[in-house]
């Protein structure tokens, strides 16, 4: 199966895809991932990667695609991949469709208020990368992580003024993305309000698994 989870960002797509990998034996495919690698073994669709990342330039979808098709045309494709951070528009979504046959896309539905609370409680060991939740998952003692005793930070991408913006971003440019979706009769859409294991199990029904 090829799949492509959807939903904003702290919906719990991460946690999601990592269970569901070991359900459905196959790989995430992360476009951030592909691009590092290209750039570290120096490819030519690395090399012409890089030089727009260095003038600070996102790098065009185009360039972005190329890269995904020699990705999901590995082996370990070959039964299917979970697709991870793409597409975010609807560009990209019918660019995808040249390259690949898409089975479902599941989107995770989390209010924004919910998302705000778990962005902005979420803290993050300096030193071990340990994560923690004010509220949800707090440490035994404020700011102090309980792996190793580092310093419990507040991630600049987890502050409330940032976690609104890439909420607005997220409605404007990909949240569109379930009408396309669901015009093709591909999506599904299940609660992300829940713990992991129910989360876990719904995403199971949701596609038949």
């Amino acid at each position: 199966m090829n799949l492509i989870l959807l939903g904003a960002p702290g919906a719990g797509k991460g946690t999601l895809s990592a269970y569901l990998i070991e359900k459905m034996g196959v790989p995430s495919v992360s476009t951030g991932n592909i691009l590092r690698e290209a750039i570290a073994n120096n490819t030519p669709l690395g090399q012409q990667a890089k030089e727009f990342m260095d003038a600070g330039k996102l790098v065009p979808d185009q360039l972005v695609i190329d890269m995904l098709r020699e990705r999901i045309a590995q082996d370990d494709c070959k039964n299917g991949f979970i697709l991870d951070g793409f597409p975010r528009t609807i560009p990209q979504a019918e660019e995808l469709d040249k390259i690949a046959s898409i089975d479902c896309a599941l989107a995770l539905e989390v209010p924004d208020e919910i998302i705000e609370g778990r962005m902005t409680g979420r803290r993050v060991c300096a030193k071990c990368g340990a994560t923690f939740h004010v509220s949800t998952n707090p440490p035994k003692a404020e700011g102090v992580c309980d792996a190793c005793g580092g310093e419990l930070q507040l991630r600049k991408d987890d502050k409330p003024d940032v976690v609104k913006h890439r909420l607005e971003v997220y409605h404007e440019q990909t949240e569109p993305l379930k009408a396309y979706y669901e015009a093709q009769g591909k999506l599904k859409c299940m609660d992300g309000t829940k713990g992991i294991g129910e989360t876990a199990e719904l995403a199971v029904k949701a596609l038949g698994l």
